[in-house]
């Protein structure tokens, strides 16, 4: 559109009006003249002006024409450019595809040429095979006549004197076995006598299942066997250990499995007999306190030991179940002194062997941890042990050594070795194990994890030297008729499953407490 004849036209029209109201209001012809010179400068002004903006426009609609271009080549490049690549993609897909069928060919001949020359030696091999068996049976005549005897006669003839040299030799072996046989039930009997003595060995089964109490008087004994023997029956209910009291003088033989538990029990009564106060109510609370008491000795003993071998930057768990070795034996042997001992063995033999002798000193008395672990686990000691150094960052050689120091775990560094034999060195000198020892201790301790998987049962004990289960049941969860059920279907399991000597009697205790504050 021609915005410049718009413009005209309208200051045409303004002039038209300024001029007619010029001559309606009849001013002189000199205003009019000035008039009209006035609309003459406007109507150029106005030229002027229109002439300006279509320029203007004219540029602006030139370069908006020039930019639709540019845009429009760079998209027509840019198509181009993308339809150059995809081509030549193609052509190079198509060589490659060309490519692959020319070595695809070139396969196939070689294959059919390998495939012919095959066939030809099959051909020259089947050619070669008859004539060797045309040979062979030649040669078998040949041999018939010479020797007047069939292949059949022959073959008879070789297996008889085979059988006859088999029998030979079949009695040699015999008769080694036999030898070997002897040597070895001779070394059986030797072990059978040796256990059978170590049986008898009173002074070291009281030492490892038995604790004399002493008393300053007789007099004590009714104290702790209370009214109707209450207070001797809530001390092994709350211990577990089997407290006998009889006719020796001044002192009560405190019986169990369980050494830790013997020393809780040897501390109760130590404490209760210095107070004076022994009921039932006071036995429990002195036995809770002992028990947290002892766990911090536990603690002391570990961190005493590791302080003395000279380790550091030992878990403090780890410490805790070093301080629990003091209170079990393996195979008859304490296990905190054989682990000591073990950790200064692989010591002197890492030092002589040039190695790191503080890192086999801490693997020798970290080796046997998994056998005092607080939960039951089916791993081996050895495996679990392993698991509970890993857990606690203990090195990766640590780690190795002590769950391959019964072959159980490939050795990886040469620091398990060195455990495996110190380990050995220590358990096998004269007198410090019995196998008989850890067998009765691990039945005793079966029996009770066997009354322990049912539900309901609070806590288990085994007394009386394993001739007495007793278990104690939450009155909550347990009725006096299931109490007699309970009874009877765990005789029935240790029955069944065990193997032990004599007998044993199964002691379900359900007693309902009602227990309020007054403040």
């Amino acid at each position: 559109m021609d915005y410049s004849v718009i413009i005209i036209g309208v200051l045409a029209l303004i002039v038209g009006i300024v001029a007619g109201k010029i001559i309606f209001a009849k001013n002189t012809q000199q205003q009019v003249a000035e008039a009209e010179a006035k609309a003459n400068s406007l109507i150029k002004e106005a030229e002027l002006r229109a002439e300006t903006l279509k320029k203007e426009k004219q540029l602006e609609a030139k370069e908006k024409f020039v930019q639709l271009k540019a845009d429009y080549d760079r998209d027509v490049l840019e198509r181009n450019k993308k339809i150059v690549e995809s081509e030549a993609r193609t052509k190079q897909k198509e060589l490659a595809i060309n490519q692959k069928e020319i070595a695809l060919d070139k396969q196939i001949k070689e294959n059919e040429a390998i495939k012919e020359n095959l066939n030809k030696q099959i051909e020259v091999v089947n050619v070669k095979r008859t004539e060797l068996e045309k040979h062979q049976e030649e040669h078998i005549r040949k041999l018939e006549k010479v020797a007047g005897l069939t292949a059949e006669e022959a073959k008879a003839q070789l297996i008889e004197g085979l059988r006859s040299q088999a029998i030979s030799q079949a009695l040699v072996i015999q008769q080694e076995i036999i030898e070997d046989a002897k040597l070895k039930a001779n070394k059986e009997a030797r072990k059978i006598v040796i256990q059978t003595i170590q049986r008898t060995a009173a002074e070291q089964t009281i030492e490892n299942t038995v604790s004399v109490f002493n008393l300053e008087t007789d007099e004590i004994k009714g104290q702790i066997i209370g009214r109707e023997g209450r207070n001797i029956r809530a001390l092994e209910a709350a211990t577990g250990v089997d407290l006998i009291v009889d006719d020796t003088p001044e002192a009560i033989v405190l019986s169990s499995f369980d050494p830790l538990r013997r020393e809780v029990a040897r501390l109760s009564l130590q404490r209760l007999i210095a107070d004076g106060r022994i009921h039932p109510a006071r036995i429990e609370e002195v036995v809770e306190k002992t028990r947290k008491q002892l766990d911090e000795q536990v603690a002391e003993i570990g961190e005493r030991t590791v302080i003395e071998l000279g380790i550091h930057g030992l878990h403090k768990e780890l410490i805790r179940m070093v301080g629990r070795m003091r209170f079990r034996s393996s195979y008859g042997q304490n296990l905190l002194m054989h682990s000591r001992e073990t950790a200064n063995l692989c010591g002197i033999m890492a030092a002589e062997l040039g190695m790191n002798p503080k890192l086999a000193k801490r693997a020798g008395l970290l080796h046997d941890i998994g056998k005092v672990p607080d939960e039951e686990t089916e791993l081996s000691h050895a495996l679990l042990g392993a698991k509970l150094a890993e857990k606690y960052g203990e090195n990766p050689a640590i780690v190795n050594a002590i769950g391959a120091h019964h072959d159980e775990m490939e050795m990886q560094y040469v620091i398990s070795p060195i455990v495996q034999a110190c380990d050995a060195i220590s358990g096998a000198r004269p007198g410090a194990r019995r196998e008989i020892m850890q067998q009765y201790l691990q039945r005793i301790k079966d029996l009770e994890n066997l009354a322990l998987g049912y539900q309901g049962v609070e806590k288990a004990y085994a007394i009386q030297a394993g001739r007495e289960l007793r278990v104690i049941v939450e009155a909550e969860k347990v009725t006096d008729g299931d109490s007699d059920k309970l009874s009877f279907e765990i005789a029935q399991k240790i029955q069944t499953e065990m193997t032990y000597p004599g007998q044993i009697k199964v002691t379900v205790i359900r007693e309902k407490r009602a227990v309020n504050m007054a403040r």
